[in-house]
């Protein structure tokens, strides 16, 4: 469900704001793991400006307004 979030709203949520607009509830603990993990194996990055953006498979479609550093 995190995933699929993510891939949905790809760049327009910082980490927090990502969780507080998930559609059910999730313990911020938990959250907290699944952003870790997903991090890990290089399928989510954070821009710059803590924004997090889905970037898997690597030719997916990224949001325009993310700037990686």
């Amino acid at each position: 469900m995190v995933e699929k979030f993510i891939k949905d709203y790809s760049g327009e949520f910082k980490v927090y704001q990502l969780w507080k607009n998930l559609p059910k509830g999730v313990m911020y603990q938990t959250y907290k793991i699944i952003i870790s993990y997903l991090l890990d194996i290089n399928k989510i990055a954070v821009d710059a400006e803590g924004k997090i953006g889905y970037i898997w498979p690597p030719d997916y479609k990224r949001n325009k307004n993310l700037k990686w550093e």
